[in-house]
Formats: C-alpha cells, structure tokens, sequence
C-alpha cells in the first residue's frame, strides 16, 4: 500500500531565489499596511493604540501597527453589515473573478508573501513559500465553487406540491485566524466566506497579523468592494471580540485556535445561535505497523512532525511504532532529525526555524523534562538553543513511558516522542486515548489493515503512507475536542450559506373550477 510522499502542493515553476537581506526585508514591510482595514480604508485605532510586532527569530521589531479596540470591532461590522446586501446579490461570476484576480495577484507576489511569513512567524523561507502555494489554492478552488452553489427541485410525496431547497449567505462572519500559518488560515477562511456571498471581519493573531494585513490589501487590489472584507488586529482579542459575537447582525463565527478558547467561543455564540466553525486542538499519533515501507514512514514522520517547526495542529504528536521496528525507526529518524539546521528562517539550509515565543520554548522543554523524568532516552537534542530568538532544538525522545505529560498535551514544537506497541488493537486504543480526533498518521502495507484503520480510528482526517494531508479541495476538520464543520472542499463553502425550504402547490395538479 505504498503512495508517493509529498509535502505541500507542488510549487508553480517560479522564480524562488529572489533576495533576502536587510533592504529586501524592509521593502517588504514597508508595503504592509498599519491600520486598521474597515469600509475599504486603512485607518487608525479609534484610542490611536499601536503595538509592536516581533521577528521571533531575532526578537527585534519588525513593525508598529493600529491595536484595536472594542468599538473598533463593531465599526468593523457596522461596515461588513452595510455591505451584507449589496455582496450577497452580487453575480456569483463576479464573486469568482474577483478571487481568481486574488489568487493571480498572490502568485506574481508570491515571494514578498513568503518572505513577509518568515519574518513574523520564523518558518523557512522553503516551507513559507510553499504556504503561498497552499493558501493560494483556497482562493483558486473557492473561486470555483462560487458559480457550483447548487440547489434541489422535487414533486413531493404526496404529489401535491412542488419541493424547492435554494442556499443563501449566512450573513456577516467573524473570522478568528491562528499565528501559525498566517496567509493561508486567512484564505481558507476568506475565500469561501467570500465565495458564499458573505462580509466578513477578520481577526488576525496577535503574534502574526501583518501577512493578514498585506492580504487584505491584494483583496483590496483585486477589487473587493469596501465592506465586504474588514481586518481588526488587536492585543485585546476577547474585548474586541466579545461585542461583536453578541450583536445580533453576526451570523457566523469560524475560530482556528486552542480548545479551552474554542469552549468559551462557542459559549458567547450559543446566546444568539450563530452558525459555527471550529478547528480547535489535536493531539495526532503516528502509527508505524511491523510491515511499513520504512523508507516512506520516514519521511512521512519528519514531515508530519518538523513542518512548520512543528508548530501545526495537524503536526504528528505522539509515534507509536510497532517493537519489531521501533529500533530501526528511531536509528533513521534519529540520524535524519541530528542533522537538521537550526537558524533563521531566511538562511540556506535551515530546517527548523524559531518557536514562536519564549513560553513556546518553556513548554516545549517541560514536556520533554517530564517525559525523561519518567525514563524517556534523549536520542537527540532536548534542549533550548541560545539566542537570540526562541530555538529549540529538534529533539527525537525514545522508550516514552505512560502518564508522560507529552502524550496527553499538544506539543507544537520539533520535539519527535516514541512509544511501542505489540498488536493492531493496542495500537488503535493508544491512538484512540485522548480528547482530540483532529487527525491521524499510519504507514502499513496491508491494503486490508488500511481498511480497518478507516473504521476504527477516532479521528477527522487520517494520511495513510504520508504525512501531509492538507488540500483546498479536501474537508478539513476533526471530531471530539478538536472542533466542529470543515474547512476546503464542497463542505467548505457549505459553512457559509444557510438551506432554505420552499413549498408550493404543483402546477399541474387539477382544481375545482380550473381548466387548461
């Protein structure tokens, strides 16, 4: 059962060697936008509050941008319910062409995206600008779909009337997007809110919103009317937020963020019933079976947990590898991982770039302190690196014993940990023991094993022989404590618009006194 393994999608034949360097960062930052975008202007904070937003790889200032407050938000969707009416009636064509004008944009400016990334969030420049490919999709497939909003006719059962189901916009959206993958949780959002018909407000992380800023602003390019996309960055996410989940005119809320503040989410949203979208945490094992093509096990492990310096919610967490084969693995992917470059983002050769911030780092090595603590072996690694900047080092952990704090809490950092197992079921269990169900790894070459694997794991999305499964044209979502809906695919689009049911009587049926 073995399938080629990739990473993202293929990258279009561009130019990747554009320039780095102090002039090239700074011309970059300076087609950012500093304020606040809202009814097609770019304006300040209505107390004229900045904040700064940090390199995390240097921990130098990249920028000063407006912060938000909370009757910035509600301006915000003053403007987005303004424009309600106008976007939603807008041809589903037009829709299309102005996010395929978005996508056209993205790709001509693709390496000043990329290099935007790297600064604020510290990823390599290779993966960064492989997410310009990934989020460029979203625009692409929802651009797509935005003309396929399909509906239904039918006689009904009774033969006395005529069924007719039509979907319309659900109205204006909140959109709540992570610091991890900056450009494309924005355009995964974006895209088939936009497509539906629906305005949207969008607040971006704190920790990363400039590429928000810059995207928001090619929407502007590509002929977004004002209203219909509104960015409110801000230091105070739950003020700013709160108020506009309680006024009426929202009607969705879509979050892509930690379980404990999906809960409180989904808890203000529930007073005025909105429809909801939450990918919310992940806790992913990686299962490695005694008859796995170990070569592509390999790869598929170190790209389902060093992408993004393991900094993802689909990032592999916990690897339980069968004993017969545990040994092997841990030699190659030890030997694999000991040799990945630490450094900035923009350097040759760099594999792992910065965490995020300095609390990324103390978890990070927590998890690892405790699981050696109970008899874990430090393959390689297991430690932060010095500064400047928040390093730590990519670390591969064997023998992880049951009740180590790493099994149980999402790491989000390059930090590989392994465990045994002796048969299919009490792999199943062990992937099965947790909260979470966002997403699961298995490398068998047993077509029929594969099969059950389907069945029995609790999990919303499964790669099977890969280790990335993300794709604008695939639903992207998990079961349990790791959230509710989908993002990409049909089912994406399907978010955002509400199912209206229309009855009337059959045209043809015969009534007293008619004639034809």
């Amino acid at each position: 059962m073995t399938t080629t393994q990739s990473t993202w999608p293929a990258v279009p034949d561009h130019d990747t060697t554009a320039a780095t360097g102090p002039a090239a960062e700074q011309a970059v930052l300076d087609r950012v936008p500093r304020g606040l975008l809202i009814d097609g202007h770019w304006v300040d904070a209505a107390d004229g509050a900045t904040f700064d937003v940090v390199d995390p790889a240097t921990g130098d200032v990249l920028a000063r941008i407006a912060d938000a407050t909370p009757a910035d938000g509600l301006r915000a969707l003053d403007a987005a319910d303004a424009a309600r009416h106008g976007w939603a009636t807008t041809p589903p064509r037009q829709r299309a062409e102005v996010l395929r004008r978005a996508f056209d944009l993205l790709q001509e400016r693709r390496e000043e995206f990329a290099l935007l990334m790297t600064l604020e969030m510290g990823k390599p420049l290779a993966e960064a600008r492989g997410e310009v490919t990934y989020g460029g999709e979203f625009l692409r497939w929802f651009s797509e779909e935005a003309v396929r909003i399909g509906g239904d006719h039918s006689t009904n059962p009774e033969g006395t009337g005529r069924a007719f189901v039509t979907h319309k916009p659900v109205g204006p959206a909140l959109l709540i997007t992570p610091w991890n993958f900056p450009l494309a949780m924005a355009t995964r959002k974006v895209a088939p809110a936009l497509a539906a018909g629906c305005t949207v407000v969008v607040k971006p992380a704190e920790l990363t919103p400039l590429t928000t800023l810059l995207f928001a602003d090619l929407l502007l390019e590509a002929g977004v009317p004002a209203g219909v996309v509104n960015v409110v960055p801000t230091t105070t996410a739950g003020d700013v937020c709160g108020p506009v989940i309680a006024d009426p005119r929202l009607r969705k809320l879509s979050f892509t963020g930690s379980t404990p503040v999906g809960r409180t989410l989904l808890a203000q949203a529930a007073q005025n019933v909105l429809r909801t979208s939450m990918e919310l945490g992940g806790n992913a094992p990686f299962l490695v079976f005694e008859d796995a093509d170990l070569d592509l096990a390999v790869d598929a492990a170190l790209a389902a947990k060093f992408r993004n310096t393991g900094q993802a919610c689909t990032a592999a967490n916990r690897f339980l590898v069968h004993e017969d084969v545990a040994a092997e693995f841990a030699d190659r992917v030890t030997a694999r991982v000991g040799a990945m470059r630490v450094g900035r983002g923009t350097e040759d050769g760099v594999a792992i770039g910065p965490l995020i911030d300095d609390r990324a780092v103390a978890k990070a090595d927590r998890l690892v302190t405790d699981a050696v603590e109970r008899g874990a072996v430090v393959r390689t690694g297991g430690h932060p690196v010095a500064g400047p900047g928040t390093f730590y080092a990519p670390t591969v952990l064997t023998d992880v014993q049951p009740g180590s704090a790493i099994l149980d809490d999402e790491i989000f950092g390059p930090v590989l940990a392994i465990r045994t197992f002796r048969t299919e079921d009490e792999a199943v269990a062990a992937a099965n023991d947790t909260e979470y169900g966002l997403i699961a790894y298995a490398c068998t070459e047993d077509p029929a094993r594969g099969q059950r694997l389907m069945e029995t794991l609790e999990t919303g999305m499964l790669g099977l022989n890969t280790g990335v499964v993300s794709n604008a044209a695939a639903p992207f979502g998990g079961v349990k404590q790791s959230g509710t809906g989908r993002e990409g695919g049909a089912e994406g689009i399907a978010e955002y618009l509400e199912t209206m049911y229309t009855l009337t009587p059959d045209p043809f049926r015969r009534t007293k006194g008619a004639q034809r």
